[in-house]
């Protein structure tokens, strides 16, 4: 198992956090009901939540348009 240290494992918590906020600050800003929900799953899995996220809204802005 890798081992974090305290600087690095400081740095991937500020990224997470800080892609977290981003992705919940948009989901809000574009009446999501669920922002909240995307906002913790790119704290927690976000190579996973990110993508899915801005493929969801990218094809959803796309059938309304």
């Amino acid at each position: 198992m890798y081992r974090l240290s305290l600087g690095e494992f400081l740095i991937v918590t500020a990224l997470a956090a800080a892609a977290s906020m981003a992705v919940f600050a948009h989901a809000d800003k574009h009446g999501n009901k669920h922002a909240t929900a995307w906002g913790i799953a790119t704290f927690l899995a976000l190579g996973i939540a990110v993508p899915l996220y801005f493929i969801r809204y990218w094809l959803r802005g796309r059938a309304r348009g």
